[in-house]
């Protein structure tokens, strides 16, 4: 990312303005990320990079379910890098080295709000969900050991900025053992004053274009 860029990016702005709650500064950061996205001139270099960076980070993972997203609003798509994923396991299995691997999308429980994930695969049977997301249709539910999860935006402690409807957080505070959970997003998304609330969970990790963000090395 150049010095223009990081400069022009809400990250870079001074310390919280005085008066706004929480809640309204997250609003400010999450309008001004998410028209970032959609207008970024280079998102296809950007995704190129954040593809490789999973893939390479993938290669220590033990997992064979793995939760991912279906994109919107200009957010990575990791499903690419995930189908290479599962057919590097298809080889590996014709050695009885690894089990079959399975990707799968969430789905929105509307009682609850919490998310159950559904096995994906490329051209599997797909319908829209209450929100107008395309969502794997009659396929098998599972429990992905990793979670992918998109950022909107990222700060220290790797806590994250998503949309505000806290499926997410929901979804990790009731499941155990708890997956592991990896944010995906660019390298503009930092927001060094990005602060926790009370329902707020930490991810595990947080990888973006330049590498892996979080743990910091």
């Amino acid at each position: 990312m150049d010095t223009n860029d990081r400069e022009s990016s809400p990250s870079s702005g001074s310390a919280d303005p005085a008066g706004q709650t929480a809640a309204e500064r997250k609003a400010v950061w999450r309008k001004q990320l998410v028209d970032k996205r959609q207008k970024l001139a280079d998102s296809a270099w950007r995704n190129d990079l954040l593809q490789r960076v999973m893939r390479v980070w993938l290669i220590e993972r033990s997992d064979s379910v793995i939760g991912a997203y279906w994109p919107i609003k200009g957010e990575f798509d990791p499903l690419p890098a995930l189908f290479r994923w599962q057919e590097a396991g298809l080889e590996e299995d014709a050695q009885g080295a690894q089990r079959h691997r399975r990707i799968s999308l969430p789905v929105v429980n509307k009682v609850d709000k919490t998310l159950t994930f559904y096995t994906w695969y490329p051209g599997c049977p797909m319908e829209e969900d209450a929100y107008g997301i395309p969502k794997p249709k009659d396929t098998e539910i599972v429990v992905p050991t990793l979670i992918f999860v998109p950022c909107v935006g990222y700060g220290p402690g790797g806590f994250r900025l998503g949309y505000g409807g806290g499926f997410y957080d929901r979804t990790l505070a009731s499941l155990q053992p708890k997956p592991f959970t990896v944010g995906l997003g660019y390298d503009f998304g930092y927001l060094p004053y990005l602060q926790p609330e009370a329902h707020d969970m930490p991810l595990d990790a947080i990888l973006a274009d330049t590498g892996v963000m979080w743990p910091e090395k």
